[in-house]
């Protein structure tokens, strides 16, 4: 039992063992099996990814190939229109080079033409040359045959005659050159004398246009104002003459560019005033009064210039003009007694150079003749008085001397350089002039022109003699920002273009009003 047991157990256990190594050995074959499988799959994958790889690798070649064939080509045809262009360069050269040597040998054919022709031109020459030799010997020996006597004794007695015509030339020579020479010494003497006296330089004037007649009292000027305004319209219209009567105390001023109706408006208002009886009659009897005083009074100052300068002669109508001069003044200085000081300064300067005293004294006495009327017509002062100089009979020397004293003409003598030196020398003296008045106004005038050619600017005015500019700007058209550069662009435009002495002050402004009515 026990055996049959244990046969059993080594039955149970064999078959156990062959069935399990059965099992194993599927098992085994399962796996290789498998393996073979995943083997196989990673070689066709790696199979397909080499031919893809491959693939792409070809077409990438191809890539580089066609992109290194189209540089290629590029680069080909590059090289190849540089080539064709270098040897269109070298064909236009060469044709070039046979145009300049078909016209080379032109030049070199017509070279030896004319060099054969030259030759025999010389050759010709030559010939004439020699026939000439032979004429010349020939007539020679004719003359000398004619006259007796050889060449060199015909050559020395008419090298003595040319010699004694060339001294007696030569001395005419010498005595007119010395004569010219002692001439123009004077002349330039004078000149330079005169010209040196001209250096003398003058400062500029203020010119008055106004006069102020002094008031007994304040309720004068009502009574010169008149009802209505009667006696103040009868003033200025029988004068001819501005009467402006403001706040200043006890005093009234005479405004006109005229200065004898300004000298008549205020001889007459003073009589007005003493006489004490103000109304448009009695205003035009006294003016009418006045006037034929005052034209007594400019002919007699006109006679007594006259008297004084040594003119004699002078017309009737330039003593009446050199009399108005004594109510006019330019520069500062009363014209009459500058157009005096002008001439005894040229009566001084000519009677030292040795010229005409008298006419010089009666150019520098009618030099500024023309400022009597320069009012009335248009043009320089200079060349009015010329004008009228010549129309009353003065010589030319004088008309000449009188329109160039300001070089409005070329000075051609020295009487008229004499009258500018006199003119400068009678202004420069201390004391005679101050700034002129027609050169502030003017320069008031630019300032305002210059502020009122920019853009937004209403209004601007030249305030403390020109020291300051304000400027009023439309506050629609230039902002705050805008208004602070264009004070600067006007200051630095005033400094380009300006002259002036010291600073001026640009300020602008600019402002809004905002008006509401209360109803």
């Amino acid at each position: 039992m026990t055996i049959s047991i244990v046969l059993l157990i080594l039955s149970a256990t064999l078959l156990g063992g062959l069935l399990g190594a059965f099992i194993v050995k599927k098992l085994t074959e399962a796996r290789v099996t498998s393996t073979e499988n995943a083997a196989q799959r990673i070689v066709d994958e790696a199979r397909k990814e080499a031919e893809t790889l491959k693939k792409e690798a070809t077409l990438q070649a191809k890539d580089n190939l066609y992109q290194m064939k189209v540089e290629f080509e590029r680069d080909t045809k590059e090289t190849r229109r540089e080539l064709q262009n270098f040897e269109r360069r070298l064909l236009q050269k060469e044709e070039n080079l046979e145009k300049k040597g078909d016209l080379f040998d032109k030049r070199e054919s017509n070279l030896s033409k004319k060099e054969r022709a030259f030759l025999q031109q010389e050759k010709q020459l030559n010939e004439k040359e020699t026939h000439l030799d032979s004429l010349i010997q020939k007539q020679r020996a004719q003359l000398e045959q004619i006259a007796s006597i050889s060449s060199a004794e015909a050559k020395e007695m008419l090298i003595k005659s040319l010699e004694a015509e060339a001294r007696h030339d030569a001395a005419m020579l010498i005595k007119r050159i010395d004569t010219a020479a002692r001439e123009g010494a004077r002349k330039n003497s004078r000149k330079i004398l005169a010209l040196a006296i001209k250096r003398y330089a003058g400062d500029y004037v203020v010119e008055k246009s106004v006069s102020v007649v002094t008031l007994p009292n304040e309720e004068m000027k009502g009574r010169i104002i008149g009802r209505e305004g009667r006696n103040i319209r009868a003033i200025e219209a029988s004068t001819g003459v501005d009467l402006i009567i403001d706040d200043t105390p006890e005093a009234v001023i005479l405004s006109g560019f005229n200065p004898v109706r300004r000298e008549v408006a205020r001889l007459a208002l003073e009589r007005l005033i003493s006489d004490g009886r103000i109304h448009p009659a009695r205003i035009e009897e006294i003016v009418d009064k006045v006037n034929q005083e005052v034209e007594a009074s400019i002919y007699e100052a006109g006679e007594q210039a006259a008297f004084d300068a040594g003119g004699h002669g002078v017309h009737p109508e330039l003593i009446k003009m050199l009399g108005k001069l004594r109510y006019r003044t330019s520069y500062g200085q009363n014209v009459l007694q500058h157009s005096l000081e002008v001439s005894f300064l040229c009566g001084i300067m000519a009677a030292e150079l040795g010229m005409n005293e008298k006419r010089a004294k009666r150019a520098g006495l009618l030099h500024d003749i023309g400022k009597a009327v320069d009012h009335e017509v248009e043009g320089p002062h200079a060349t009015i008085g010329a004008d009228l100089a010549k129309k009353y009979g003065e010589s030319p020397k004088v008309v000449h001397a009188v329109a160039a004293h300001h070089e409005d003409v070329e000075p051609e003598s020295v009487l008229a350089v004499l009258v500018q030196a006199a003119d400068t020398l009678s202004g420069a003296r201390p004391g005679a002039r101050k700034e002129l008045m027609e050169t502030y106004v003017k320069r008031l005038q630019e300032l305002e022109k210059i502020a009122n050619s920019y853009r937004g600017v209403s209004k601007s005015y030249a305030i403390q003699a020109g020291r300051e500019l304000r400027i009023m700007v439309e506050n629609d058209k230039i902002s705050d920002e805008e208004s602070v550069m264009l004070s600067r662009e006007i200051a630095k435009q005033i400094e380009n273009e300006l002259s002036y002495p010291g600073q001026i002050k640009v300020t602008v402004i600019r402002e809004i009003r905002a008006v509401e009515y209360a109803k």
